[in-house]
């Protein structure tokens, strides 16, 4: 089974090389010496990929997963949020599927 990782890191590659600006959203939380959380204060279930194609700015937002990922509640709220925006978004497990959400294939 192929990592999530390495799905991501193979499309960040390809989506630069086909005119797209992609970021990836590091997420996380981490322990300050005076005892407080940091919180990235992306919201939950933010996509793994975002960006932007260079031919006319349109943004994206991508979430990746394996063969097998399912997409969290949080996930899906946040899908649901932009499916009516003019975003484009997609559940990708290839450099193929994104690939197609950006709309060169």
């Amino acid at each position: 089974m192929t990592s999530e990782h390495l799905i991501q890191n193979n499309i960040r590659v390809a989506l630069s090389k086909n005119g797209c600006t992609v970021f990836r959203a590091n997420v996380g939380k981490a322990l300050m010496k005076n005892g407080r959380w940091f919180d990235t204060g992306l919201p939950r279930g933010f996509p793994d990929l975002f960006g932007f194609r260079h031919s006319d700015g349109k943004i994206f937002f991508i979430e990746v997963k394996n063969e097998i990922g399912k997409r969290r509640p949080d996930q899906i709220k946040f899908a649901n949020f932009v499916k009516d925006l003019p975003v484009l978004y997609g559940v990708c497990r290839s450099v193929d599927d994104a690939l197609k959400v950006i709309g060169d294939k």
